[in-house]
């Protein structure tokens, strides 16, 4: 069974059902901001994502469409209550990936 609670793995079950990623990363941050006001009635520990994904589902779209698609894939776990709140993403396609690594 994949690490994380109920909210991470259905991340990444719809992440990689949709986009089939080489690479996928999620981190849950929930911890970094439970002392905001807006998650002080919250009893969730699974509210702030920040996701790497890499997928050739992006090529030729800019930045801001693939997180459309991401929101799109994510737009009922980020409507329910105790859902995600806040998501941070680093997208990429695999020739993307490849030349930031050549550059590292």
């Amino acid at each position: 069974m994949p690490p994380g609670g109920p909210v991470e793995q259905a991340i990444r079950e719809k992440i990689t059902s949709k986009f089939s990623p080489t690479r996928l990363e999620i981190h849950n941050d929930s911890h970094l901001h439970k002392h905001h006001r807006a998650m002080a009635d919250s009893t969730s520990s699974e509210t702030h994502f920040r996701l790497v994904i890499t997928s050739s589902e992006f090529q030729g779209k800019p930045q801001i469409k693939r997180h459309r698609m991401i929101n799109e894939v994510l737009k009922d776990d980020m409507a329910r209550e105790g859902g995600i709140h806040a998501l941070q993403l680093k997208t990429m396609t695999p020739e993307e990936e490849a030349r930031q690594a050549s550059q590292s």
